[in-house]
């Protein structure tokens, strides 16, 4: 059956099979692979590979769950569905961005925030997914989508980190190959799982008679892409399925990108921007007490700018900068507020952002969370500081209080987070533990019985060694 054939990802890599140049094509649906790359020592041991050189796909993305994608906008990653979980909020998925080699301190990276999967997905065709990040990256060029079949012919670049051979590990190093065109019918032919085949929503691409070239475990959600005859790159696929790895009559499937284009559009416009428009990124879910003086921002990239700033939603006592996009006041009313943030630029194109903000009543202190993002510099012992002000509570905090940190960072190692009273009272969290990990997304229990509620409170975040930077994402305090 077709899908106990999909239980492997093809997040992939490039395979020699004899003479041939391949990316192997495995058999398998895409799970994610592992993701930590192998140690290969340099770029030019993986078996067969053809090494890309840095800046040559400029859009590509690693996922941390071992996974590719592409750049769609500045905020929005285009994988595959079988790459990902249900739709929602989700801040589990690291990407990388900017390198060839996954070590290299310069890449970028970004943790996400929302998910979401092609609506119907259940295994067979519909393999497409939107990561939307933390925060844009603003220098990343995106990668165009297909919206119909003119490129479906020739040969096409696929490109990965996964494995060079079939059931190989993961690669350090960016590899890269050409697949040539398959037409459906002959795909479905091989029979098999790919008699099951889906018209429009499948594309086949690989040497056909003899194997050799194809994605593997690990390319999984990466693009398969071609150049027009303005010379852009235009994605024709996206990385789903195959059997084994280049083998001879068992090429590899891609998602058909141009058959969901329409859907995926709208469905990054309503992730707050689609290509040529703009792209708003919101403050993050928020908890605040009433009588708490607040002060949120939120970023607009693409369109034209300058931005104009509205929202809906806000608690009683806030409003938005309608130049800026911060939001300020001091709320009134307790409730659970669904605030909508839309920016709208010079040639009337808007985006969107939406989160949840709780107000809780004075007295209940409950969890209170910061979600504006602070730059950690490199090599800096001093630290950098994100406060939480709580006011109008009774008594100390508790034995078990929580302090849940989200740090997005590509050597936890360097890191030493503290969390610091507003007696001054400073209680260590993390202490450059972890080594070279990314991140730290943790909740930390800590006895403040004998600190007062009320006052500011600060997490502080020192790195202790260089190269590696990073920032933080949001942290919430429950007393």
């Amino acid at each position: 059956m077709r899908n106990s054939l999909r239980t492997a990802l093809r997040a992939g890599a490039i395979a020699l099979a004899g003479a041939m140049l391949a990316l192997g094509s495995a058999a398998v649906p895409a799970q994610a692979a592992p993701a930590g790359p192998d140690p290969v020592e340099g770029p030019n041991p993986v078996v067969g590979g053809t090494p890309a050189a840095q800046g040559e796909f400029p859009w590509i993305v690693r996922l941390s769950m071992g996974c590719g994608g592409a750049m769609y906008t500045p905020s929005l990653v285009l994988t595959a569905a079988h790459c990902v979980g249900a739709t929602g909020n989700n801040t589990s998925i690291t990407a990388t961005w900017g390198v060839v080699d996954l070590q290299d301190p310069s890449r970028t990276t970004r943790t996400s925030n929302y998910v979401y999967r092609a609506p119907g997905y259940n295994g067979n065709g519909k393999d497409w997914a939107l990561i939307r990040l933390s925060s844009p990256i603003t220098a990343a060029p995106l990668l165009k989508i297909a919206t119909d079949t003119s490129l479906h012919s020739g040969n096409f670049q696929v490109m990965g980190w996964g494995a060079a051979t079939e059931g190989g590990g993961q690669q350090r190093y960016l590899l890269k190959a050409q697949v040539p065109f398959i037409t459906d019918a002959q795909c479905q032919g091989a029979g098999g799982s790919y008699s099951g085949l889906i018209f429009n929503e499948e594309i086949c691409a690989g040497n056909y008679t003899s194997g050799g070239v194809d994605t593997c475990q690990g390319d999984s959600g990466g693009p398969m892409v071609k150049r027009n005859a303005s010379n852009e790159w235009i994605q024709i696929g996206i990385v789903s399925w195959g059997i084994g790895c280049a083998r001879p009559q068992n090429p590899g499937v891609y998602s058909e990108v141009r058959y969901f284009s329409t859907d995926i559009y709208n469905a990054a416009v309503s992730l707050g921007g689609a290509p040529g428009g703009v792209s708003v990124t919101g403050p993050g879910n928020q908890s605040t007490v009433v009588g708490t003086a607040v002060t949120l921002n939120s970023t607009a990239s693409g369109g034209t700018s300058p931005y104009s700033w509205s929202a809906s939603g806000l608690p009683a006592g806030t409003s938005i900068n309608s130049s800026t996009g911060q939001i300020t006041g001091t709320p009134s009313a307790a409730g659970t507020y669904t605030v909508t943030v839309t920016a709208t630029d010079s040639a009337s194109k808007t985006g969107t952002a939406s989160f949840t903000w709780t107000v809780n009543p004075v007295g209940s202190c409950g969890a209170v969370t910061n979600g504006a993002d602070v730059s950690i510099p490199d090599n800096n012992t001093t630290g950098v500081y994100s406060n939480i002000t709580i006011g109008g509570c009774t008594g100390n905090g508790g034995i078990g209080s929580k302090v849940e940190v989200h740090i997005v960072h590509t050597y936890k190692g360097d890191l030493i987070v503290d969390l610091v009273a507003p007696d001054g009272s400073v209680y260590n969290l993390h202490n450059r533990s972890g080594g070279s990990t990314d991140n730290i997304d943790t909740v930390y229990t800590v006895n403040l019985s004998t600190e007062v509620k009320n006052g500011t409170w600060r997490l502080r975040a020192r790195d202790a060694a260089s190269v590696d930077t990073g920032y933080i994402n949001s942290w919430t305090l429950t007393l």
